[in-house]
């Protein structure tokens, strides 16, 4: 692929995040104002003046206009963009701050009250944990790739479950903290793990 191409899909990937963005500023002014069960798509569709099957187009349910973002595409390239001389934890500790530094604040807003809103809607709780089974194989898979192993093999599994698990607890520890910063809590997160759990000090 050429530098070209390169440049043609970074354009599309950006023009799709903002009207992705747009849909979902709208959802959740909705969801504010009459709440998330009392919200249709058409409702939706009509305030980000879209037709409903475009609506469809870029989120396949209301549960994953919630739950989803094009942020992960991003999140992967630079993940496998990282020296090879990095561990995998501190190439995934890298990648994410370079994509999370890419969110403009007003997103980094919406997304924590996306993540309020899964919490507090049990359809939303539920199917944020089939989406973090899903992100665990996607992990499992890049680092396989990375250290040379096949993506099942025990330790590549226990790695991605690890992060999975990490990445949890600080959507639970955000969730009821407004001011919570949650770019930096991941990335210290991550490095408690890095640094294989230490206890510290109260």
């Amino acid at each position: 692929m050429n530098t070209d191409d390169q440049s043609k899909i970074g354009l599309r990937e950006r023009k799709k995040i903002k009207t992705r963005a747009s849909i979902q500023k709208h959802a959740l002014r909705l969801f504010r104002e009459q709440g998330y069960h009392e919200t249709t798509i058409e409702q939706i569709a009509e305030a980000a003046e879209i037709s409903p099957s475009t609506f469809f187009r870029y989120f396949p349910t209301k549960e994953a206009l919630v739950l989803e973002d094009d942020y992960d595409p991003i999140l992967i390239q630079m993940f496998q963009e990282q020296p090879p001389e990095l561990t995998p934890i501190q190439a995934l500790r890298r990648a994410m701050n370079q994509g999370l530094a890419m969110i403009p604040e007003q997103e980094k807003e919406a997304l924590r009250e996306r993540m309020e809103l899964t919490f507090s809607v049990p359809e939303l709780r539920a199917a944020s944990l089939n989406q973090l089974t899903d992100t665990l194989r996607m992990i499992a898979k890049l680092l396989a790739v990375r250290v040379g192993r096949e993506s099942d093999d025990f330790y590549v599994m226990s790695f991605a479950g690890a992060v999975i698990g990490v990445i949890m607890s600080i959507l639970v520890y955000s969730a009821d903290k407004p001011d919570a910063d949650y770019p930096s809590l991941i990335d210290e997160a991550l490095a408690h793990l890095e640094a294989g759990f230490p206890l510290l000090p109260d």
